[in-house]
């Protein structure tokens, strides 16, 4: 089972469709193993690499029309299920999240959950400016990575470009929002859908794999 994962660090939905895809991979059969890429994506490529006020892009972003609890009450609710904690009132800058993909680009790709979830830690849970080097680099080292060596590739234009291409390919593809995800090349879904959804698209995913395997054989 292959499954592809399009998110962006500073996506509290994200946060919660990797735990629920989780839960979901707890419950897979044992039998067939189960890879899992994930892609970068900007939910707002043109924040400031320095970030912006988080209270004020927040409001912004509904036009001064809501209040700012009404877009944290869902997500925190959903993420408290899930076993996440939301600390909102403790995010200080609306991140740009570029060098924080770049960082998840440097490791292997089996290191990436761990440090992925290190990621939404720091920024959802202690209000850490993950778009800033000395942040991430922070970051990578409790994660077990060599600080120094990791801060000098950030200082770098190091993957950059392959970061930017994968983002041009998801709009490429269609994909206008994150979470989203692909089972096998043939299914696919958006959102922070329940453990039980993912668990039943991963099944027909298979079904429909060894389905189109049975009939080429037969052909």
């Amino acid at each position: 089972m292959q499954i592809d994962v399009y998110h962006d660090i500073a996506c509290p939905w994200c946060r919660i469709g990797k735990a629920h895809l989780q839960a979901a991979i707890a419950q897979w059969d044992a039998a067939e193993s189960v890879t899992i890429t994930y892609h970068p994506f900007f939910l707002n490529a043109n924040i400031p690499a320095e970030g912006a006020d988080f209270v004020q892009y927040m409001l912004a972003k509904g036009n001064y029309r809501m209040a700012l609890e009404d877009f944290f009450t869902a997500p925190r609710e959903m993420g408290k299920q899930a076993g996440i904690t939301f600390n909102f009132e403790a995010i200080e800058y609306a991140v740009n999240t570029l060098n924080a993909h770049r960082l998840v680009s440097f490791v292997a790709e089996d290191a990436q959950p761990a440090l992925i979830d290190a990621l939404y830690a720091a920024y959802f849970e202690h209000g850490q400016n993950v778009g800033d080097v000395d942040v991430l680099a922070d970051i990578a080292a409790r994660c077990g990575h060599d600080r120094t060596a990791v801060y000098t590739r950030l200082m770098s234009d190091e993957n950059k470009d392959i970061v930017q291409k994968s983002m041009y390919r998801a709009r490429q593809i269609g994909i206008t929002g994150v979470p989203f995800f692909v089972m096998n090349e043939r299914l696919a879904f958006s959102g922070a859908q329940p453990a039980e959804t993912i668990l039943r698209v991963m099944k027909q995913a298979t079904e429909r794999t060894h389905n189109e395997a049975n009939t080429e054989n037969t052909q």
